[in-house]
C-alpha cells in the first residue's frame, strides 16, 4: 500500500512547452524556437548592484512585501508610465517571479468550486495554479476572433459562480495585445459583474504601436483589479525571479499572508538588482524591442513568404501562425519539425485545445538562428506541400 498525495497534483503535467524543449537533448544540431526568455544579458548595472548588494551583507530577510525602496520605485514607474496610483506601502508586493506572484494571488481569492475565465490559446502554467486551489478554468475561445476576447462571449461566460477573470495581453503564445478601444469594450462587461479581474502584463513593456492599455487604469474596476508584472522579459532577468503584483490594499494584505508563509520574501540580492533596474534601467526595454521588431518583420515575412497563414503579433516575442491547412495535428506537426526538420517549435495544443491548428514560435534569437530556423521551416513545409 502506498501513501497517497495531493490528488490534484496527479492530473497536472509538465507543461507542453518544457515537455518540447526537454526533447532537444536528443536532437543536439536542431534550431530551438521554443522558449520565451530573452537572449540578451542581463544590465551591467543590475548584476552589479546584486553583487554590491552580496558584498554588503545585504542578505537578510526584508519586509514580506519587499524592500520599502523598491516597493516605492515600482509604484513611481506605474505612475509615470501609465498614470496608476498604488500605495507602495500597502498596494505593492514584491515575489518570487509573477509566477510566485499568481499563485499567492489564487491563493488569496480562490475557494473551492469557484471559476475563472481565462482567454485561449493561453500560456499552460495558469490551468495548473487555479485547480489546485480548487478552481475551475473556463476557457474563452479567441482562435476565431483574432485573438481577441470578444465581449459577448466573455458575458455568457459568466455565472454566479465565476470569481475571476484571468487576462494576459500582450498574450503568451500570441503576441497580440488588446488595444485602447477593444479593452473598454470588455471592461464595460466587467464593470456590470462583481468578480476579481487579474491582469498578467508581464509582456506590457515590450509591446509595439500603440501604448500598451491596462484594465488597472479604469477606476471602476480599481478596488478588484490586480495587476502581476515582473522584470523577467522586460530586463532579461528571468533567473533572478523577481516579479511583483499590485492590488487594493484591503485584498493586498491577504495577498501578502500567502507570500509570506509561502515564500517569507523574495531574494534580497535580487531585489536589490531591481531596485537598480527600476530606478536607471526604464529605457532597457525599448532599446530590446528595436531588435524584437527586426526579427518580428522578418518571421512574419518569411512565413508569409511561404504562403503561411499568420496574424501579425504586437507585443511579446511570439507568433503564433496556423498550420491546419497541412492536415495534421500541431503534435504531428511540431514532432516531425522537429526530427525530419531540424526545427524546435510548440504545438499549439500546448496552450490548450483553442491552440489546436497552431504553432508557436519565439523570435527571441539572434537573427542568425532565426535565419536558419526559417530555411530548415521552408524546406521542410515543401515536403509536406
Amino acid at each position: 500500500m502506498s501513501i497517497s498525495i495531493n490528488s490534484r497534483i496527479k492530473s497536472i503535467e509538465i507543461s507542453g512547452i518544457r515537455q518540447f524543449s526537454n526533447q532537444l537533448i536528443d536532437f543536439p544540431e536542431a534550431i530551438n524556437l521554443t522558449i520565451g526568455q530573452p537572449d540578451f544579458p542581463t544590465p551591467e548595472a543590475v548584476k552589479l548592484a546584486a553583487i554590491e548588494a552580496i558584498r554588503n551583507d545585504q542578505t537578510s530577510y526584508t519586509h514580506n512585501a519587499g524592500l520599502l525602496e523598491l516597493r516605492a520605485e515600482i509604484a513611481s514607474f506605474f505612475q509615470d508610465k501609465y498614470g496608476l496610483n498604488y500605495d507602495h506601502k500597502t498596494e505593492v508586493i514584491v515575489t518570487n517571479g509573477a509566477s510566485e506572484g499568481l499563485d499567492s494571488l489564487f491563493r488569496a481569492i480562490l475557494e473551492e468550486g469557484d471559476e475563472v475565465i481565462l482567454p485561449a490559446p493561453a500560456y499552460p502554467g495558469y490551468q495548473p495554479i487555479i485547480e489546485l486551489c480548487g478552481g475551475k478554468v473556463i476557457y474563452l475561445d479567441t482562435s476565431d476572433t483574432g485573438f481577441q476576447p470578444d465581449p459577448q462571449r466573455l458575458e455568457g461566460l459568466i455565472t454566479d459562480r465565476t470569481k475571476a477573470v484571468l487576462m494576459n495581453f500582450p498574450s503568451n503564445p500570441t503576441g497580440i495585445t488588446m488595444e485602447s478601444e477593444q479593452l473598454e469594450k470588455v471592461a464595460a462587461v466587467l464593470e456590470k459583474h462583481e468578480l476579481f479581474i487579474v491582469t498578467d502584463e508581464i509582456y506590457s513593456e515590450n509591446s509595439y504601436g500603440e501604448k500598451h492599455s491596462t484594465f488597472a487604469r479604469f477606476e471602476s474596476l480599481r478596488n478588484r483589479t490586480f495587476l502581476v508584472h515582473g522584470l523577467s522579459k522586460s530586463h532579461s532577468m528571468t533567473g533572478w525571479r523577481i516579479g511583483f503584483v499590485l492590488g487594493p490594499e484591503m485584498y493586498m494584505k491577504h495577498v501578502l499572508k500567502v507570500h509570506q508563509y509561502n515564500a517569507i520574501c523574495a531574494a534580497v540580492p535580487s531585489q536589490f538588482a531591481a531596485l537598480e533596474a527600476m530606478k536607471n534601467q526604464r529605457y532597457l526595454p525599448a532599446e530590446m524591442n528595436k531588435e524584437y521588431l527586426q526579427r518580428r518583420d522578418f518571421v512574419y515575412g518569411r512565413l508569409t513568404g511561404m504562403g503561411i497563414d499568420v496574424i501579425l503579433p504586437n507585443g511579446a516575442f511570439y507568433i503564433f501562425p496556423s498550420i491546419e491547412k497541412f492536415g495534421i495535428s500541431s503534435f504531428e506537426f511540431a514532432t516531425r519539425l522537429l526530427k525530419e526538420g531540424g526545427v524546435a517549435a510548440v504545438p499549439g495544443s500546448a496552450f490548450t485545445i483553442y491552440g489546436e491548428g497552431f504553432v508557436r514560435i519565439s523570435y527571441a534569437y539572434s537573427m542568425a538562428v532565426l535565419e536558419e530556423g526559417m530555411d530548415r521551416l521552408e524546406k521542410f513545409i515543401d515536403t509536406l506541400n
